[in-house]
């Protein structure tokens, strides 16, 4: 959402204003700083041990005030987060408009991924403007019964973040260490993925590891105690797999950038990797983005300890498929996403 804020902010025939929930505390300031946003409000509603049902009632508790007293024209959401759906339904009590970023994936399965299926569907009933990332996004929402008067496609604004963020002279120890061989990234932390589907994840990994002394990877790691618990038990005498703390973005996009090949079960990442000429597989039994499954970017590879172990090993073995993934077409924009949706808003507002 950055990137569109700061191009909002450029435009003066509107007043842009930010409010953040604090919903990953750890994340959001690294970003903000990064992209140097500064919000006008910030709700600060993380708390330990926090529910679902937890988020999603301070956040209508919370924002609530601050709609009242700016009575905004519109208010942008993004994405599938536990905040995007709360916020569009303080919206909707209060009668005012929302845009939603990022709308029309769909996987039209409500528990994978989980709870962000049924975060954006319920986003969309909601959302006066429609910012789709690609035309089957559109599609999805056509189909659904929104007015196509309403849809635009727009690209998605996480690849205007690169622009700003991948820099030629970016260095880190990490990276140091890993230099001379061919690096893995990972990240694994959804919800629907806990318990036996994650070990059966982590152990693919690790065998491939075992069999390709080439190789070493790097894991960012969630900050959920049950993500660290499994990396701990599967990695955590493995010299050649560094579990890290979380990344900020400009270092995250910066490791993307390096790496040989992800293994993720994320969303944006999906997005991200084809943009930098990356392979994915993608740890997960679904998808919103098939569009970078059909250009061949990404390779949908479910949570089975063989399939991964297969699917892995196949593209550090065939250099000639692995060359067929990293120079597939990217479907998810050029980069200018956040400047057609401030001009849709710009227009709207004349």
């Amino acid at each position: 959402m950055c990137p569109l804020v700061n191009e909002l902010k450029r435009r003066h025939s509107m007043k842009t204003i930010v409010c953040v929930t604090g919903q990953h505390r750890e994340m959001l300031d690294q970003v903000l700083d990064t992209f140097h946003v500064m919000p006008d409000y910030d709700l600060s509603i993380m708390k330990e041990q926090q529910t679902l049902s937890d988020v999603t009632t301070r956040i209508l508790d919370s924002i609530q005030d601050v709609l009242i007293r700016e009575n905004p024209d519109i208010v942008l959401v993004h994405g599938d987060t536990t905040t995007t759906f709360a916020s569009a339904l303080a919206c909707f009590y209060q009668r005012i408009p929302v845009g939603h970023v990022e709308a029309g994936l769909r996987t039209y399965n409500l528990y994978s991924p989980y709870p962000e299926e049924f975060n954006r569907q319920a986003v969309g009933m909601i959302s006066a403007f429609h910012f789709a990332p690609t035309e089957r996004s559109r599609n999805n929402l056509i189909r659904e019964g929104k007015r196509p008067d309403t849809i635009y496609v727009t690209g998605n604004t996480g690849i205007d973040a690169l622009k700003t963020t991948v820099r030629s002279d970016y260095q880190h120890d990490e990276l140091t260490w890993a230099k001379g061989s061919r690096l893995i990234m990972i990240t694994a932390h959804r919800r629907e993925n806990l318990g036996a589907p994650m070990y059966n994840m982590f152990r693919a990994i690790r065998r491939v590891m075992h069999e390709h002394p080439d190789i070493k990877a790097i894991y960012p790691i969630h900050m959920n105690p049950a993500v660290r618990k499994t990396a701990q038990d599967i990695f955590g005498d493995d010299d050649r797999i560094h579990i890290i703390e979380p990344l900020g973005v400009l270092d995250f996009h910066n490791f993307l950038s390096r790496c040989h090949l992800i293994l993720t079960d994320s969303g944006g990442i999906q997005e991200e990797a084809p943009s930098l000429g990356k392979p994915v597989l993608v740890m997960r039994d679904t998808t919103e983005r098939p569009e970078g499954v059909e250009a061949g970017t990404l390779r949908l590879v479910g949570t089975k300890e063989e399939t991964i172990y297969r699917e892995f090993s196949v593209l550090l073995d065939n250099q000639q498929e692995y060359e067929r993934m990293a120079h597939a077409s990217n479907p998810y924009g050029d980069g200018s996403a956040s400047r057609r949706i401030a001009d849709v808003l710009e227009k709207d507002d004349e």
